[in-house]
């Protein structure tokens, strides 16, 4: 089937030339020694997890936002929110008017944009996503969960994160990927496009996306 791809491809590939950090944890078989918190937001509790000098939600966001038909479960089952969270437009998740999904917000975008994140955490912004993914020596899996995923690409999940394919949508009702890629916003835009993270079972992509209000992505956040 075709794929619904964003211009401005921008694939991370980190050579690293420096020697990776003991406190990365874990081995490379992963299952590194970490330790889940947690964050009642919205009548659901959510796992935390600390990765380097970051804390991150480790799971994906799943808060229905009220009158908003911009935020949806993939499929429109309510069991793929369970299993993967939901899916939310840029503006949506940014907590920003429609119109931002496709023009310039720059001057609305906090340093630390909270949008629908938790008070004291913020939607990752394009700087966050790269030191996360540099402190896991840029490899996608170790930080893609040990199951979920098809075609053999379950990831070691070494610090917790437990990232998993979730798939993206688009406004008039069509549905794409799951199981095989997962899409994240961050809070940054490049020339009035919103950027976002993707994980496959070959690594990372960092996108930005034309026309931002058709997408629907996951959304994680990270404490401020």
């Amino acid at each position: 089937m075709n794929k619904t791809r964003s211009v401005l491809r921008l694939a991370i590939s980190i050579a690293l030339a420096f020697t990776f950090s003991c406190s990365s944890g874990g081995d490379d078989g992963g299952g590194g020694n970490f330790e889940y918190g947690s964050l009642p937001y919205k009548g659901k509790d959510y796992k935390t997890i600390e990765i380097g000098t970051q804390t991150w939600l480790a799971e994906n966001l799943n808060y229905d936002v009220p009158d908003n038909d911009t935020d949806v479960c993939y499929g429109n089952n309510s069991a793929n929110c369970v299993t993967y969270g939901r899916l939310y437009s840029w503006a949506t998740a940014m907590a920003l008017p429609d119109s931002c999904n496709s023009s310039s917000c720059a001057s609305q975008i906090d340093i630390k944009h909270q949008g629908i994140c938790p008070n004291d955490w913020h939607i990752p912004n394009y700087a966050d996503w790269t030191e996360l993914i540099v402190f896991v020596d840029g490899s996608s899996k170790y930080l893609r969960a040990k199951s979920g995923w098809n075609k053999g690409a379950n990831g070691q999940d070494k610090f917790g994160f437990s990232a998993l394919p979730g798939g993206y949508g688009v406004s008039n009702g069509y549905f794409d990927d799951v199981g095989d890629y997962g899409y994240w916003w961050s809070a940054s835009q490049n020339g009035g496009n919103a950027l976002y993270v993707e994980m496959h079972g070959e690594g990372y992509g960092k996108d930005g996306s034309l026309q931002n209000g058709a997408y629907l992505r996951s959304v994680r956040c990270v404490k401020d």
